[in-house]
Order: C-alpha cells, then structure tokens, then sequence
C-alpha cells in the first residue's frame, strides 16, 4: 500500500473565527432577525384584530396581556423591529440604484438605520402614550 501524505485539518470554508465582525456585517444579521421579529410581531396583530372582531372579553383579555409591562416590552420591541427593519429596507433600496457603496457610505447608512430606528421608536412611544393619556 502507498502511504497518503498528512491530511491538513484547516476549516472546509470561511467561519466567523476567521472574520473581524464590520458594523454593516451585524447590521446585516440585525436586519434578518428583525424580519424574522416581524413575522412573529404579526401573530400578536393577527390575535389583537380577531379579538377586536371577536367579543369585548377577548379584547379586554388581549389588552390587558398587551398593557402589561410585559406585554408593552414586546410591543416595543415589535416597534423597534418594524423601524429598523423598514429603514434597512430603505438602506437596501438606495443601494439598488448603485449608491453608498464605498466604505464609509457603508457604515453611515448603517448608523443611520440604527440611530434613525431607536430615535423614531422612541418619538412614536411618545407620542402614541401622549395621545392615550
């Protein structure tokens, strides 16, 4: 038998261990976990319009699990992912027209989506919690 020389152990492709993580590449990664946010967001619309449409008692139920600290957290973070998501969105179209692809470009649109996402959650809050009041 013919000996086989050593077999190198290296990794069959490129890991995160090799990469530096770039701001753009975790906003990248924030974008699809704010979609995947998005879906399940939407099961609490979809159970708060049919417990509007059901009856006062599924309303109230709903509201009060919703009016809950709880409840107003994720209803939040619901907020917070539908902005962010929606201003990526926005970030994606600019670059379908071949523009803010250099690399500070880059990274300001990618702050701008993060600031631009906290600070329009935060003035919606206040507002929407002014109005109720």
């Amino acid at each position: 038998m013919a000996d086989s020389p050593p077999r190198v152990e290296r990794p069959l492709s490129p890991h995160l261990q090799i990469y530096r993580p770039l701001f753009t590449m975790m906003m990248s990664i924030v974008h699809r976990i704010t979609g995947v946010g998005l879906y399940l967001g939407t099961i609490l619309l979809v159970w708060w319009l049919l417990a509007a449409a059901t009856s006062r008692g599924a309303y109230d139920a709903f509201m009060g699990i919703a009016g809950s600290p709880v409840g107003l957290l994720v209803l939040f973070g619901f907020t917070w992912a539908l902005l962010h998501h929606a201003l990526g969105g926005i970030r994606h179209f600019i670059w379908d027209f071949i523009h803010g692809f250099g690399p500070n470009e880059r990274v300001l649109l990618a702050k701008a989506t993060l600031a631009g996402s906290v600070v329009l959650t935060v003035l919606l809050w206040i507002i929407g919690l002014a109005l109720k009041g």
